[in-house]
């Protein structure tokens, strides 16, 4: 019966954690739409209003 490869050594706990160290994830930049005055990703259309740098990129209903 043939075996997969193994590690030849254990990997102690501090290696382990310095190799995860770079796993994380990173959160999003969020920045204030100037239109509407809520939070969206930086570079992208509003989700609430359809606007890109003060132009009205995507027809939204206005609902408020």
């Amino acid at each position: 019966m043939l075996m997969g490869p193994l590690p030849k050594r254990k990997m102690s706990r501090s290696r382990r954690n310095n190799r995860r160290s770079h796993d994380h994830l990173t959160p999003m930049h969020l920045v204030v739409c100037d239109e509407c005055n809520n939070y969206k990703p930086a570079h992208q259309v509003c989700p609430h209003c359809g606007t890109y740098r003060g132009r009205e990129v995507v027809a939204m209903d206005k609902e408020e």
